[in-house]
Order: structure tokens, then C-alpha cells, then sequence
């Protein structure tokens, strides 16, 4: 589906695209924790009572009991869930699903309608954790993995996106901050006086760099590139959602030491063999309840507070 791009909007864009370059030298050396305080719509003590969340998998969150919903994999103990019934909300809507893009904003997703559908004019809340599958994670794990069985002591992952001179990854990041940009503005034009908060993605790989093959079977040089790949991921969602009067929940440093990597009993993300009821290389129930209280600490847990 087509879209024509206003004047107004190749401005936002170009703005976008000139903060994110200028932001994209500190990605390597920022882990980002803490939260942004961006302009948000309605005015404080206004009761926040109509919360909707957009997202993909990683806010749906597959296989962690219970499962509310089969076509996209929802449990009813993802982060919106528990921040729902944390804040008492009088309506909730949830039309999160596993596998979608920004392209599903706005069609369907097997039985899941247009997600940005449930955004109404009276919606005091939404929140938006999208992104990581328009830059491909899932294909991203994949390559990599396959690779890692030809070096395991190099970066063939980082070579193989990094042979036409540039790294592709870091394109495809920058490709997609115009596609989130415009779900916020939709998001903004449906509900004018909701606050808009942009969740980011958690920690999946240790921080300090290490591997961890055969559990997560990359080459020992690949950990800090696809590490650092998040972060650049995770960085521009917070450079767009302050563009365009978000705020942005960092769950990336409350994460931190709870990777893939880690003991069963210790992490928070599974690897691509889980042990607890989750997805492969997603948020496991604990996982979910550390995005929650990201959030909710943004919020301030209670109708209304900032």
C-alpha cells in the first residue's frame, strides 16, 4: 500500500535522519538507561483510563502462560497486561502480535486487524514496541548462526553484513526510523490527547561482549557486533520518539546481566533452545514483569502520574 509523502513530512524526515547521525556516534559507547522525558499529550492528574499497546512478539509475548491468543501468540502475562492491571485501567486493549512490522499498523495480521484500529479518539495511553522485525531480527539470528560454523573465533556475521562497503544492519536501522516515525504521528492524529510511550528492546546479549556458543551459537567475535547492532536499533527508536512527542522506556539497562547467555535460573531472555515458556530469543515471564516495571516506573505506576 502506497503512501504519498507530504512536504511537512520529508522535513520530520530529514530531521530525523540528521539526529540519528549525529546521535549514531555515541551508540557503541551508550547503553542508554534511565528514560526519556519527551512532550506528552493531556495534562497532569488527567486520569489515564483507556490504555492501548501496538507491538510485535516481544511485546506479545509467545508461549508464556497464558495464552490468550493463537494467530499472535499473546499471553496474558505480557508487559501491557500486568501494567493494565497495575494502573486498575477501566479498558485495555492488547493488539500485539508475534511477527509484526510497522507494515501492520495499518493491515491485518490473520485474525488481527489493522493494529492501529484499536487507537480511538478517547485512548489516554498507547505504547509501541515495533521495529525489530522490519530490520529483521529473525533472519538476522539465522545468518548469523549459519555463519559462525565457518569462524568461530572471527566476525564472518559482521563480515558478511559488512561486504558492501557499509554496515547493512545500521542502513536498515536508519531505514526504519521513518516508518516509526509515521506510526506516531497516526497514532497522535487518532488519539490527540493520549501519552505515547515508545518501549524499547531488552538486553539479548551479554553486555560486556563475551559468547556463549553452543547456547547461542554466534562466533566469538559476532557477540559485540550484534550487540552493538541493539543498541543502534534501540538508540534510534528513543531519537524518534523524542521527535515526535514520545516518551521512551529503556529496557535494555534493566536487563543487563539477564541475557540469553545466562543460567536458566538467572536470565530473563531465552536462548534460541529455551528452557522456561517463551520464544527463542525473547523475553521469558520475568522478562515480561522487568519491561513492566520499566514502564510503569515511566508512568508512575498510578492513573495519571507522569
Amino acid at each position: 500500500m502506497m503512501h504519498r509523502t507530504r512536504p511537512g513530512r520529508a522535513v520530520s524526515k530529514r530531521r530525523t535522519a540528521i539526529a540519528l547521525a549525529a546521535l549514531s556516534s555515541c551508540a557503541l559507547t551508550a547503553g542508554f538507561t534511565g528514560t526519556a522525558s519527551a512532550a506528552t499529550g493531556g495534562a497532569h492528574g488527567t486520569p489515564r483510563s483507556s490504555y492501548v499497546a501496538l507491538g510485535d512478539s516481544y511485546t506479545s509475548g509467545p508461549l508464556i502462560p497464558t495464552q490468550v491468543d493463537a494467530n499472535c501468540a499473546r499471553s496474558d502475562h505480557n508487559y501491557p497486561s500486568i501494567t493494565a492491571r497495575e494502573r486498575h485501567v477501566a479498558s485495555f486493549t492488547d493488539v500485539s502480535c508475534g511477527g509484526a512490522t510497522t507494515a501492520e499498523m495499518w493491515q491485518a495480521q490473520g485474525t488481527n486487524g489493522p493494529q492501529l484500529d484499536a487507537v480511538k479518539k478517547d485512548t489516554d495511553l498507547v505504547t509501541l514496541q515495533i521495529g525489530g522485525n522490519d530490520v529483521g531480527f529473525g533472519s538476522i539470528i539465522g545468518t548469523c548462526a549459519t555463519l559462525s560454523a565457518k569462524d568461530l573465533a572471527g566476525s564472518p556475521c559482521k563480515q558478511y553484513y559488512g561486504a558492501k562497503g557499509y554496515d547493512q544492519l545500521t542502513l536498515k536501522i536508519l531505514e526504519t526510523a521513518p516508518k516509526i516515525a509515521r506510526v506516531l504521528r497516526e497514532v497522535h492524529r487518532k488519539a490527540p490527547h493520549a501519552r505515547v510511550v515508545v518501549v524499547g528492546y531488552p538486553d539479548l546479549l551479554p553486555e560486556d561482549g563475551t559468547g556463549c556458543y553452543p547456547q547461542v551459537p554466534f562466533a566469538a567475535k559476532d557477540f559485540p557486533y550484534l550487540r552493538d547492532t541493539e543498541k543502534r536499533l534501540n538508540l534510534m527508536l528513543r531519537a524518534v520518539a523524542l521527535l515526535n512527542r514520545a516518551d521512551y522506556v529503556d529496557t535494555y539497562g534493566p536487563t543487563v546481566g539477564h541475557d540469553m547467555c545466562k543460567a536458566p535460573a538467572d536470565r530473563w531472555i531465552e536462548p534460541l533452545s529455551p528452557a522456561a515458556p517463551a520464544a527463542p530469543a525473547h523475553p521469558n515471564a520475568k522478562g515480561e514483569e522487568v519491561m513492566a516495571q520499566a514502564l510503569l516506573k515511566t508512568l508512575g505506576r498510578g492513573p495519571g502520574r507522569h
